[in-house]
């Protein structure tokens, strides 16, 4: 079971840190979400996906 979850974890973040180098904003900026979502496991996915998503390209312009 733990290793669902784990797989799970990888999968997620690989699909986070892919849409943030999607979107239109500085390097620095894709850099350091990327970072963030990476460090903090499964609450920064939560976070990225439930509300960063739609704000990053406000955030980092």
């Amino acid at each position: 079971m733990g290793s669902i979850i784990y797989i799970a974890g990888v999968v997620l973040s690989i699909l986070a840190v892919l849409d943030i180098l999607k979107k239109p904003i500085s390097l620095v900026g894709k850099i350091i979400t990327a970072v963030l979502v990476l460090a903090t496991s499964w609450i920064g996915l939560a976070v990225y996906y439930l509300y960063a998503k739609d704000h990053l390209t406000e955030w980092f312009k």
